[in-house]
C-alpha cells in the first residue's frame, strides 16, 4: 500500500475531528441529559454540538491563530489571514446522533483563497478517516478511493436528504425526483448525513447523491472528496457547483444519468 504524505493543515485537520468524534461517541451515554435546542422544524442543537465545534476551533488556533473560521453553529470567525478559511460541521447528522442512530460525522475542509485545498470527514461509530487534499487523491484509512465504476443508473445505489426546515416548500417537486430516481435504479437510501453521504459517493458506496437546500459546512469537505475520487459535482442543472444549496454527485456516468431524471422537477426557482 503507497502512503500518502497528508499536508500539514489535513494533520491538524483529522487531530481536531478525532478529539471532536471522540467527545460526540462520549455523549451518547447520556443523551437523556444533553441541552437540546430547536433552531427550527427538525433542526436541532445540542450542547455536544457547541463543545465539539469549540474543541475543534481550539484545535486550529493552537496551530494556525491568524486563519479564519466559518462554523456551523458560531458562524464566521475572522483571522488576519483570511486567504485561509476552516470550513467546519462539529456534527452533521444530529438528529441521527439524539436517536443514537450511528450515522453522523465530523466534516472539516479549508478554503485557500475561494478554493477547497482540504477536507477530512470522521465517521466516529466505525473510526473512517476519509481524507484529500487537491491533486493528490482521496482516502478512506490510507487507502486510496475511487467513486463506483457505475455504467448507468438500473443497477445504482442512489443517496439522498429529504427536505426539511424551510425547504419543505420544496417538498412536492422532491417528491417527484424521488419518483423518478426510484423508479429508474437499483434503490434509494435516506440516512440523514449530507457529508458522510458524499464521502460514501466518494469510496463506492453508493454511486450518487442529490439534496436540495444544503449549507456551505455539508459539503465543503465531500464536495473536495468526490472530485479527487474522480466523480463529478454540480447543480441540479448541471451547472457548476458552488458550496450550500442544491447539490448533485456521483461517478461519471451516474452523475450524468441522474440530471435528467432530476430535470423536470427542479422547482423554477432553482433552475
Amino acid at each position: 500500500m503507497i502512503r500518502v504524505a497528508l499536508h500539514p493543515l489535513v494533520n491538524i485537520a483529522i487531530r481536531a475531528a478525532r478529539r471532536a468524534g471522540n467527545q460526540i461517541t462520549r455523549s451518547l451515554s447520556r443523551l437523556e441529559s444533553l441541552d437540546v435546542t430547536s433552531k427550527g422544524r427538525n433542526d436541532f442543537v445540542t450542547d455536544v454540538d457547541r463543545a465539539a465545534e469549540q474543541d475543534i476551533i481550539e484545535t486550529i488556533r493552537r496551530a494556525y491563530p491568524d486563519h479564519g473560521i466559518l462554523a456551523e453553529e458560531s458562524g464566521t470567525s475572522a483571522g488576519r489571514n483570511d486567504e485561509f478559511v476552516w470550513i467546519i460541521d462539529p456534527l452533521d447528522g444530529t438528529t441521527n446522533f439524539l436517536h443514537a442512530y450511528p450515522q453522523f460525522c465530523v466534516s472539516i475542509a479549508v478554503q485557500h483563497r475561494g478554493r477547497i485545498e482540504h477536507a477530512v470527514i470522521y465517521d466516529p461509530m466505525r473510526q473512517e478517516l476519509f481524507t484529500a487534499s487537491s491533486g493528490q487523491g482521496a482516502q478512506l484509512d490510507d487507502r486510496r478511493i475511487r467513486v463506483s465504476k457505475s455504467r448507468g443508473l438500473e443497477a445504482a445505489l442512489i443517496g439522498t436528504g429529504l427536505p426539511y426546515r424551510a425547504n419543505l416548500r420544496w417538498l412536492d417537486p422532491y417528491l417527484g425526483m424521488l419518483r423518478a430516481v426510484v423508479l429508474a435504479t437499483a434503490g434509494v437510501r435516506r440516512a440523514g448525513s449530507a457529508a458522510l453521504d458524499l464521502a460514501w459517493v466518494a469510496a463506492g458506496r453508493t454511486d450518487a447523491f442529490w439534496e436540495l437546500g444544503l449549507s456551505p459546512w455539508d459539503t465543503a469537505a465531500g464536495w473536495l472528496l468526490i472530485v479527487e475520487a474522480g466523480g463529478r459535482v454540480g447543480t441540479l442543472t448541471g451547472a457548476d457547483y458552488a458550496l450550500g444549496g442544491e447539490i448533485v454527485a456521483g461517478s461519471p456516468k451516474a452523475y450524468e444519468a441522474l440530471l435528467p431524471l432530476l430535470a423536470p422537477h427542479v422547482p423554477a426557482e432553482l433552475r
